[in-house]
């Protein structure tokens, strides 16, 4: 089965705080605000995988994205650049407005679909 899940994880110090402020902006973001609202896309925290756990001073929490429906699997790689795009833009935003650089996150494909 096609992806349908995204995970972006903050690492590296990220905060709770962190968290739902890039969670926020994935929701404003227009692409993935209009999936939302037509019920295509939901945007989740949810616990972190252990490894997330570890991490000094990390949150061990994820956002997960997940695509609904039938079209989901074709609308992943789409999905996953706007995503990748609006981590950047919260990272840069991030970085003018608060001391210190902005955690790092990763972007990638989440759940077992292959």
């Amino acid at each position: 089965m096609a992806n349908t899940e995204i995970r972006v994880r903050l690492t590296h110090g990220a905060s709770e705080s962190d968290v739902g402020a890039l969670k926020a902006w994935l929701e404003r973001e227009q692409k993935l605000e209009a999936l939302r609202n037509s019920g295509r896309l939901e945007i989740q925290e949810s616990a972190g995988t252990e490894d997330g756990a570890h991490s000094p001073m990390g949150t061990g929490m994820d956002i997960m994205l997940v695509l609904i429906g039938a079209g989901a699997p074709k609308l992943f790689d789409e999905v996953f650049e706007q995503v990748k795009s609006g981590v950047r833009a919260w990272r840069e935003n991030r970085r003018s407005v608060e001391r210190g650089e902005p955690p790092e996150v990763d972007v990638e494909p989440g759940g077992d679909g292959r």
